[in-house]
């Protein structure tokens, strides 16, 4: 810590996200931060109890969840009022996201507060950069609704949204018994071989992901005793690869990727695997073998470059 790290810190809320599963992803400035505030406002404090424990830290808590922001608020506005330093975590991750957060956040803002982010883990960053799905541009949508007709309405919606093949990688957060119907329900808006990603247990021991269409995954979970854990699923950008009337699909800016992908997930070589991306794509297999001699070329001048500047 600097020479200054028990000075006392700006007055505010500190908004400090929280391991998501491995404690070590905890950030220093998260550690010294919860030291050294007034209160830790939380959403279990049964959870970040847990945490506190771990780290040694002594700080006082108190809760701050779905059923009692709004009053929580009040209490904790005024506090930050008169100088305060108060800290906000959820159970894991960014408070807000998915979280309760926004409100007291939100309230502080508007009443001339300091609200500072204390950045850490997060599971829908997490799962994206790992998925092996475009990251250039995502659309974050969180839980979907848990009664089976508003989650197919909302699903509907977001396909017309992406309607004609233009889009991004979309990203949910789901609950493991939820699981298999919100992918049943995906299956029959967008076809059954839209590709999705499965991550479960992100940081945790047991992390996974499965990366398939999306009947091959709902198929695949389906066979288990039991499905465990938290669950981050990624769509890839729906119309992706299917072919517009009139006109020929578009091959995939990161055919090495996909490739690989076919090939880990069937066991082909390469050749065979470029034949499936061809046929899934609607392409010719020339056209998207070049596009892959493309990409290696363009890798092997960066690589190049790499070098000369070394």
């Amino acid at each position: 810590m600097p020479d200054d790290a028990q000075d006392p810190i700006a007055p505010g809320l500190y908004l400090v996200a929280t391991p998501i599963g491995n404690l070590g992803d905890i950030t220093l400035r998260a550690l010294d931060i919860l030291r050294r505030v007034d209160l830790i406002a939380c959403e279990d404090t049964r959870q970040t109890q847990k945490l506190l424990n771990h780290f040694e830290i002594a700080t006082p808590t108190v809760s701050c969840h779905e059923h009692n922001e709004h009053r929580r608020a009040e209490e904790l506005l005024a506090s930050l009022k008169t100088g305060a330093r108060i800290a906000l975590v959820s159970d894991a991750g960014m408070p807000g996201i998915s979280d309760p957060g926004t409100w007291l956040a939100t309230e502080a803002i508007a009443a001339g507060l300091a609200v500072i982010p204390i950045p850490g883990a997060n599971a829908a960053l997490s799962a994206l950069v790992a998925s092996g799905l475009p990251t250039g541009e995502f659309h974050f949508i969180g839980f979907l609704p848990e009664k089976a007709g508003a989650r197919r309405t909302r699903l509907e919606e977001l396909a017309a949204s992406f309607k004609g093949g233009v889009g991004c990688t979309l990203i949910f957060y789901e609950a493991p018994h939820r699981i298999l119907d919100t992918l049943e329900d995906l299956e029959s808006v967008w076809g059954p071989e839209v590709r999705v990603v499965v991550a479960r247990e992100l940081t945790k021991i047991h992390e996974e992901f499965l990366r398939a269409t999306v009947a091959e995954a709902r198929r695949e979970l389906a066979s288990r005793d039991r499905i465990r854990g938290e669950i981050t699923l990624l769509v890839a950008p729906p119309g992706q690869g299917e072919k517009e009337p009139g006109a020929a699909a578009a091959v995939p800016q990161k055919v090495a990727v996909r490739v690989a992908q076919i090939q880990a997930e069937s066991g082909v070589d390469e050749k065979e695997a470029l034949k499936r991306l061809a046929r899934e794509l609607g392409q010719s297999k020339s056209d998207v073998y070049r596009e892959l001699q493309r990409e290696r070329a363009r890798l092997s001048t960066g690589f190049r470059g790499t070098r000369k500047a070394i």
